[in-house]
């Protein structure tokens, strides 16, 4: 008989605290919300109950309007942001959800429940807190 190995969901591991936007704010607002909140990435709201949720990185802004010269002052999220972004259930086993990352050479996910964002998952959570969790064979990842 096989030893098994703990199960550690993505619920486990994810990022509690993230920032949101609104798709119309424009780039200069997300990069003072960046800078604020130490953050690289926001949730952007979706529109009403019918939309998804988008996803706007630095590396978005620096690629759609810092390289072409764009006034960020003039560009609003909806224009440059990532949607559908793809998103992950809290109960995806996180050796699923890295393999989804690196299928799709994801940076960040949101994690969706019930349709709303209850978290963010990232492949350095994934291997820091998910996989050193799995090498010491632990059953629960200690909170933050």
């Amino acid at each position: 008989m096989k030893n098994k190995q703990p199960i550690i969901r993505v619920r486990d591991i994810m990022k509690t605290v993230f920032v949101t936007i609104d798709r119309t704010a424009t780039i200069t607002d997300a990069l003072m919300s960046m800078k604020r909140e130490k953050t690289a990435v926001l949730v952007v709201n979706p529109r009403d109950e019918n939309d998804e949720y988008g996803l706007l990185t630095a590396g978005e802004i620096a690629r759609h309007v810092m390289a072409l010269d764009r006034a960020p002052e003039r560009v609003n999220v909806y224009e440059i942001m990532t949607k559908p972004v793809i998103s992950i259930p809290p109960q995806m086993d996180i050796r699923y959800c890295s393999r989804l990352f690196a299928r799709y050479d994801l940076v960040r996910a949101p994690v969706i429940e019930d349709r709303k964002v209850i978290g963010m998952v990232s492949p350095a959570g994934l291997v820091l807190d998910g996989l050193c969790a799995l090498s010491f064979n632990k059953g629960s990842v200690d909170s933050e």
